[in-house]
C-alpha cells in the first residue's frame, strides 16, 4: 500500500530543548487538523536523543502548552498506543536492531575520525572551494570485521550512512512539487553517535516507518535533509511517507521570528492574555486558507475546511496587530461562564474579593466588558470598579472632566437620579435627557464627570448600563464622595 493510500497517521515530534515556538505550534496544528479532517490518528513523539540539550522543564512546558492549545494527541506520552514507547530515549534497542541491518547490507559503516580531524577536513574543503560536506569518507571502506575488532579493543566510533556518490535523489513534496538533489552534494551522515544514541535523521526515519506514519508535515528547514531520508528508506526497502514541508514564519519586518522580534513562544502569548482558540486560528491562517474569505473561525470550522493542498509554500509574516484584533474577536465569541471564571481568578489575584457577588452579577459584568477586551488579562482591571469603590482616578480624565463647574454638574446629576424608583438603563437615560433640557447643558457635559466619579476611568461600557449594574445606592454614594475632588 502506498503512503498516500495508507490510513492517515501523522505526528508532532518536538525535541524538548526549549520553549514551544509558534512555528512548532503551527506544525502541530496542521498535523492535528489533518488527522481530524481525515479521521486519522495524531500522535506525539518526543525526540529526546540529544542528551546534552535535553531539558526536563522544557518537556513539562511543551506538554502543558500543547494541552493548553487543545491539541490532545491520540497516542503518545500519558496516552500509550500500539507503537510505543513514544520517547526516543526509550527506543534505543529498536535503533540498535535496525542499524545492524544497514551494517550487514553494507549501507552503513563505522567511522573512527576524531572531531579534530573532521574540523581539519571541513577547513580544507572550504579553503579549496570544493563542496563542503564536512567529511571526506575516510573510513568508508574499512571492512566491518576490522571495524568491530577495533571497537572491541576500546576505540570509539560513530556509524555513518553510505550515501551513493553519484546519481540523483528526488522526492515529491505535496505543496512544492518535485525536488531533486545530486547525491555527490550529500554527506555520509551520522546515524548513531558515539554515545550510542541515534541522530535525528536515523531515529526519525526508523520511527516514522515503525509508527506507520503516512504523512510527514514539518518545517521547510528539513527539505535539504529529506533526500538523505529517502535514501535511508530505500536502503531499508521501506515505502517513504508523503512529505509536506511547511512555509517559514517571518517576523513582521522580515527575518526570522524570535524572542527579540516579538513574543515567539506559546507560553508568552498565553501569559499575555490570548485565548488558545485565537492562537490556533491565527497560526493556521499563516500559510493556509479555507478557500473563502473567512478569518475568525472555530477550531471545528477550520478542521472541516482543512486540506494540505491549500497550504501555500511561500514564507509568511507574523502580524501581531492582526493577532491582537483576532483575540478581541474570539473573546467576543467566547463563553461567558469561561470568562467569568477567568475574571474571578484575576480579581482575586489583585486582592479584590468577589464572594459577596452573585454569579448572575458577575456574568452581567462579563457581558458588558467582553466586547471591549482585547486580551483576557484586560478583564480584571476593566472590571475592578464593578466590585470595589475606585480609590484612584485617571489623572488625564480629571483635568478634562473635573474642571470648573464640574461639582455643580455632578450634584445636579445626583439629584436627578435620586427620585428614580426604577433604576434601569431606560429610566437613567431618560433622567439624563430631562436634565439636558432643564439645564441647557449637552449630554456630553453631564456624562464625563459622573462616569469618572463612579468608575475612576473615562471609558468603558455604556454609562446607563454601568449605573444599572452598580445599583442606585452605589452610584449616588460614589458621585457624592467624589464631589469634593471636583472644581466648584
Amino acid at each position: 500500500m502506498s503512503a498516500s493510500n495508507r490510513p492517515v497517521r501523522v505526528r508532532f515530534a518536538p525535541s524538548p530543548t526549549g520553549y514551544l515556538h509558534v512555528g512548532g505550534a503551527r506544525t502541530a496544528i496542521y498535523n492535528y487538523f489533518f488527522a481530524k479532517a481525515m479521521k486519522g490518528t495524531f500522535y506525539l513523539r518526543i525526540e529526546d536523543t540529544d542528551r546534552k540539550r535535553y531539558n526536563e522543564e522544557a518537556l513539562h512546558d511543551l506538554l502543558r502548552d500543547l494541552r493548553w492549545l487543545g491539541l490532545q494527541w491520540d497516542e503518545g506520552p500519558d496516552c500509550e498506543g500500539k507503537v510505543g514507547p513514544y520517547f526516543q530515549s526509550e527506543r534505543l534497542d529498536i535503533y540498535a536492531r535496525e542499524i545492524q541491518k544497514l551494517l550487514e547490507s553494507g549501507d552503513a559503516y563505522y567511522c573512527f575520525c576524531s572531531e579534530e580531524r573532521l574540523q581539519e577536513v571541513r577547513a580544507a574543503q572550504e579553503k579549496s572551494g570544493a563542496v563542503v560536506t564536512g567529511y571526506d569518507r575516510h573510513c568508508r571502506d574499512i571492512p566491518i570485521e576490522e571495524a568491530r575488532e577495533r571497537i572491541a579493543h576500546g576505540e570509539k566510533a560513530v556509524i555513518r550512512f553510505k550515501v551513493p556518490e553519484t546519481g540523483i535523489t528526488g522526492f515529491d513534496d505535496l505543496i512544492r512539487g518535485h525536488i531533486e538533489y545530486q547525491n555527490e552534494l550529500l554527506d555520509d551522515l551520522v546515524l548513531i553517535k558515539r554515545d550510542q544514541y541515534p541522530t535525528y535523521h536515523f531515529a526519525s526515519v526508523v520511527d516514522d516507518h515503525l509508527m506507520e506514519t503516512s504523512h510527514v508535515l514539518r518545517g521547510d528547514e528539513w527539505i535539504s535533509s529529506t533526500p538523505k531520508h529517502i535514501l535511508l528508506y530505500k536502503a531499508f526497502g521501506w515505502e517513504p511517507p508523503v512529505f509536506c514541508h511547511l512555509p517559514v514564519i517571518l517576523a513582521a519586518g522580515g527575518g526570522k521570528l524570535s524572542k527579540r522580534k516579538g513574543a515567539a513562544s506559546v507560553g508568552d502569548f498565553r501569559d499575555l492574555g490570548y485565548l488558545p482558540e485565537t492562537l490556533i486560528n491565527f497560526l493556521a491562517l499563516l500559510g493556509w486558507n479555507p478557500g473563502d474569505d473567512r478569518e475568525v473561525m472555530s477550531i471545528q470550522e477550520m478542521i472541516d475546511a482543512f486540506s494540505l493542498e491549500r497550504i501555500n509554500p511561500k514564507a509568511v509574516a507574523f502580524d501581531e496587530k492582526k493577532l491582537q484584533w483576532m483575540n478581541g474577536q474570539h473573546i467576543h465569541r467566547c463563553d461567558d461562564k469561561f470568562l467569568a471564571d477567568y475574571l474571578v481568578k484575576g480579581l482575586e489575584a489583585i486582592d479584590i474579593k468577589t464572594s459577596s457577588f452573585s454569579e448572575d452579577y458577575i456574568l452581567a459584568v462579563v457581558k458588558q466588558l467582553k466586547s471591549r477586551a482585547h486580551f483576557l488579562t484586560d478583564l480584571p482591571s476593566m472590571a475592578s470598579y464593578f466590585f470595589t469603590v475606585p480609590k484612584t482616578f485617571d489623572e488625564k480624565a480629571k483635568s478634562k472632566n473635573w474642571g470648573a463647574g464640574s461639582r455643580a454638574i455632578a450634584q445636579s446629576v445626583r439629584k436627578a437620579l435620586e427620585p428614580l424608583t426604577e433604576f434601569n438603563a431606560t429610566s437613567i437615560e431618560q433622567a439624563f435627557h430631562a436634565l439636558t433640557e432643564s439645564s441647557g447643558l449637552r449630554l456630553g457635559d453631564l456624562v464625563g464627570a459622573v462616569r469618572l466619579a463612579v468608575s475612576g476611568v473615562s471609558a468603558g461600557p455604556g454609562l446607563w448600563e454601568i449605573f444599572e449594574l452598580l445599583g442606585k445606592q452605589n452610584v449616588l454614594s460614589r458621585i457624592e464622595n467624589a464631589e469634593p475632588l471636583m472644581e466648584p
